[in-house]
């Protein structure tokens, strides 16, 4: 499978495969987020989340759920025991399934039944399941540790426990939703990433009174010291709920004093890490403008992996929070680059505020967060640099690059020099006061443009692509501490030597990213 093949997933009764992404872009053209996200949202809606016997035959469970309506889509996936998610052709197939389902037989009366999608098959008599083990085919590691990009089946469970959760909410704001944001839906996630959901609660708010109808909703909030007050309250309230009621919720804990209030916690049936916020709607914005970048060219995905999976090899980015570069300035530093081609492959998001139609105009908590999601209206000059070349090119351009005195910035196409004396300053493309890299300390920022500068001259020399997967011979370690080495034009030289004598041909990038990425992603 090349860089740009879809996914195989599991259907009914055969296995269906998807277009690769390219040849679904010419047939139909590049899909909005906001069309992707309805799209998803109904396949979830439309869905039940079963736990199941770990030798459940497909075929057998398939035909006892079709006694409630059509099944589109069914798969199976292990996360703290074996589950499937079931996709029916409408919402009556769901309520059909939920009017069937038996409340389990409990003595304590403390105990509160909570009605929910997420159902348990106990009884497999029901379904006749054979006593041997189900194809290994059918089943699917949804969260292993971290490696491949998202599947199709992936996301769709993620928008399923968004669905699964907002029934919860419901009940306290009826027209409210939970979405999902970040690298869950922006094209640039990969399998054991977080999954990260917003409360909106804009369903809500009613729009215009009707003074004609002489009725009025009774719409009474209690007094607040200030909106970030009334957001704590609701996650407040919401965590609560989670915590005690909420299927499969665990380790929910309230983190109300953070910038960005939110509530985090564990959902144990799809094996995801949960954070919840209720006023993050100028990250919603930044996912639509990150998946945007992704689709305008089918270069942009595979290069920023990439250059992620290098930049893992290599300790720049780590799991755990530091003074290390984030895969998310990591996502904008290659996104930056890409502006600066000649011809651009990207254009800047000043460009697409002038591509915007009036009706796009959007102002959120004071910013500016107006572009265009019209993919005709965006049109691009023809640039034809091979994956190759821009990967030799990136590390090239943050080798030589002035960080003490210009920042990145994905507005604007002219250089622009950086408001403060931060090594690394990136700047947030809408709440623009804001460094996403402020954490970077000197140290990381000088480890990175020495790795570049030795990736680039290992890529120009012709070494194998293999090599940029190798311990990195650099001056700069972790911490402090630095050791005494030679020049590094000695280092380079004996380490292309070395490299020479070990590999004598030079590979594709193709094989390069799927032999390598996929395994330190």
């Amino acid at each position: 499978m090349n860089i740009m093949s879809g996914q195989c997933v599991f259907g009914q009764k055969k296995h269906l495969f998807f277009l690769p992404l390219s040849e679904k872009k010419k047939k139909n053209g590049p899909k909005s987020l906001r069309d992707l996200r309805a799209e998803r949202q109904a396949q979830a809606e439309r869905s039940v989340l079963v736990s199941c016997h770990p030798k459940t035959h497909e075929n057998k469970f398939l035909k006892y759920l079709s006694r409630h309506g059509n099944v589109n889509k069914c798969f199976f996936y292990e996360s703290f025991g074996t589950y499937a998610v079931v996709e029916f052709s409408n919402q009556d197939g769901v309520q059909s399934l939920l009017e069937s389902a038996a409340m389990p037989s409990v003595s304590h009366e403390s105990v509160v039944p909570l009605r929910s999608r997420l159902l348990s098959l106990r009884n497999v008599n029901t379904v006749d399941t054979d006593k041997q083990s189900a194809p290994s085919a059918n089943h699917r590691e949804l969260c292993p540790s971290t490696t491949h990009s998202l599947t199709d089946e992936n996301t769709r469970l993620r928008f399923l426990v968004c669905s699964l959760l907002n029934d919860i909410a419901a009940a306290y704001f009826p027209q409210s939703s939970i979405k999902p944001f970040g690298s869950s839906v922006n094209g640039f996630g990969k399998l054991g990433c977080d999954l990260d959901m917003i409360l909106d609660l804009d369903g809500t708010i009613c729009v215009r009174p009707q003074p004609r109808s002489g009725m009025y909703m009774e719409y009474l909030v209690k007094r607040t010291s200030s909106e970030r007050a009334v957001t704590q309250s609701v996650l407040s309230v919401i965590a609560g709920c989670l915590d005690q009621f909420g299927p499969g919720c665990v380790g929910v804990q309230k983190i109300l004093n953070a910038r960005c209030p939110l509530v985090r916690f564990a959902h144990q049936p799809s094996g995801f890490q949960c954070d919840l916020t209720a006023s993050n709607r100028v990250a919603m914005r930044s996912t639509e403008l990150l998946y945007l970048f992704g689709e305008l060219d089918a270069r942009v995905r595979p290069l920023v992996f990439t250059v992620r999976c290098w930049a893992r090899a290599h300790g720049v980015t780590s799991p755990i929070p530091g003074a290390w570069i984030t895969n998310f300035s990591l996502t904008i530093m290659v996104l930056f680059f890409l502006q600066r081609r000649n011809p651009p492959i990207l254009p800047t998001l000043d460009r697409l505020k002038e591509l915007a139609e009036p009706s796009e105009k959007c102002v959120l908590d004071g910013n500016d967060c107006t572009f265009t999601s019209d993919f005709h209206r965006i049109s691009l000059e023809t640039n034809t640099e091979t994956l190759d070349q821009l990967l030799g090119d990136f590390f090239e351009f943050y080798s030589t690059f002035i960080f003490n005195r210009m920042s990145i910035n994905l507005g604007r196409y002219g250089k622009e020099h950086k408001p403060e004396l931060h090594p690394l300053y990136i700047q947030n493309p809408f709440e623009t006061s804001l460094n996403i890299s402020k954490n970077v300390n000197s140290s990381q920022l000088e480890r990175f443009v020495t790795l570049c500068q030795e990736s680039a001259w290992l890529l120009q020399s012709g070494s194998h692509l293999n090599t940029l997967l190798l311990p990195s011979h650099i001056s700069v370690v972790r911490g402090r501490k630095k050791r005494k080495s030679q020049p590094a034009s000695e280092r380079i030289k004996g380490l292309l030597e070395s490299l020479r004598i070990k590999n004598n041909v030079s590979f594709g990038f193709t094989v390069f990213f799927k032999n390598h990425c996929n395994k330190s992603l």
